[in-house]
């Protein structure tokens, strides 16, 4: 039953599912902006096209006939997708999922207006006068984001008025494809934050994987654990929100969930359609399938039977301080001769200033204060130096 999946954008994320669909035979052509990018290094085959020039995008599905399209990334002609639906492909999980959840505008519309989940109060604003405008409305403190980009690109909190202009040119330069716009969050004064791995099937129920917790600096995730600390009556809330949103949004596959969790509930915060960068942890062990398999199971109607805690684990990134074009790494020795530790290099051709080039991952027996564990994962990552 091998099928062909055309894979849109090749991080590490994709890499990973990429090395999932080989091992049970199917075949991947990994499809991004540059050459040698992390799953086109273990993939059948691979394109490099801008995915936002939807010509482009077409001549690549029509060359290539897949089963399955499977994006990574939020830069791609998205609005083809109901076309390729037409045509017969499955776009994973669907064409309205990648399309809403592209746009942080369409999401976040979806989850307050329609589903009436509880979020943060927001506003967009499409100019920096308009941002001032949105900011004076919500309130200071507030974050600010694109509605298209990825990693916590383009992300700032503004703390004063004097932040604003800045903040309008950091999201700018930040988005991705052609959409200049932000969307302005009030701040929420949240106690901790988690991702909850949330798996669609088409032949059985929506599943839950055991709460994620994660740190962020820069918008980006630095640490994430599993199992997270959560009450039952916040996981409760959270798997319902869960179930609405991605039950709305239709199709099959893993989606990572984002909640803050705060003295007055649970907040509903972003949505991501494929794997989560925060669910590299189950790259530890934690879970019976990673999050990669699991995408890819309900992606071809496997049936899931259950998600299962394994261990409890923890990622740290590895990060690069510098510029470079050919990038090497030292203390790898170091990082191998710890126990109950292992790490991930993505295989990117060039680095930048705080670029995530690896992971470093630990795990210990269930019970163990997670604490414990995101501390060893750090001191694993600091071993790992990226070097110019």
């Amino acid at each position: 039953m091998q099928k062909k999946i055309l894979l849109l954008g090749s991080g590490e994320l994709g890499k990973e599912f990429v090395i999932a669909a080989q091992r049970i035979g199917q075949k991947v052509i990994a499809v991004d902006s540059y050459e040698n990018a992390p799953a086109m290094q273990v993939a059948h085959g691979f394109e490099v096209i801008n995915m936002l020039d939807g010509a482009a995008l077409d001549a690549i599905v029509a060359k290539h006939k897949p089963d399955f399209i499977v994006p990574e990334i939020e830069a791609i002609r998205t609005e083809r997708f109901y076309d390729y639906e037409k045509q017969g492909i499955t776009v994973v999980p669907s064409a309205k999922a990648a399309n809403f959840t592209m746009n942080r505008k369409a999401i976040r519309d979806l989850a307050t207006k329609d589903l009436s989940l509880r979020t943060a109060n927001y506003r967009y604003a499409t100019s920096a006068e308009e941002l001032q405008k949105a900011v004076a409305e919500v309130g200071i403190p507030c974050v600010v984001k694109p509605l298209m980009s990825s990693s916590g690109k383009g992300q700032s909190t503004i703390k004063t008025e004097a932040d604003i202009e800045k903040a309008w040119k950091y999201a700018v330069e930040g988005s991705r494809g052609d959409v200049v716009e932000v969307i302005v969050e009030a701040f929420v004064n949240f106690n901790s934050e988690i991702t909850l791995l949330t798996v669609t099937q088409n032949n059985g129920p929506t599943l839950f994987c055991p709460p994620i917790g994660h740190r962020q600096e820069r918008g980006d995730y630095q640490e994430s654990w599993q199992p997270a600390n959560v009450t039952d009556a916040a996981m409760a809330e959270a798997q319902d929100m869960a179930r609405k949103v991605t039950e709305a949004l239709g199709g099959a596959g893993l989606f990572g969930v984002e909640f803050f969790l705060a003295d007055e509930g649970v907040y509903f915060s972003e949505l991501s359609p494929r794997p989560h960068d925060t669910g590299m942890v189950t790259l530890a062990g934690t879970q019976n399938f990673n999050e990669f398999e699991l995408h890819l199971r309900a992606i071809l109607s496997l049936s899931i039977a259950e998600v299962t805690l394994e261990k409890a684990g923890a990622s740290a990134v590895i990060l690069a301080s510098g510029n470079s074009d050919n990038p090497t790494f030292s203390g790898i020795e170091k990082i191998a001769a710890l126990p109950k530790t292992d790490f991930r290099l993505f295989g990117k051709p060039t680095s930048r200033p705080y670029r995530r080039m690896g992971v470093a991952l630990v795990s210990d027996v269930i019970g163990t204060p997670v604490e414990e564990i995101v501390q060893k994962s750090k001191i694993a990552a600091a071993l790992i130096n990226v070097n110019k």
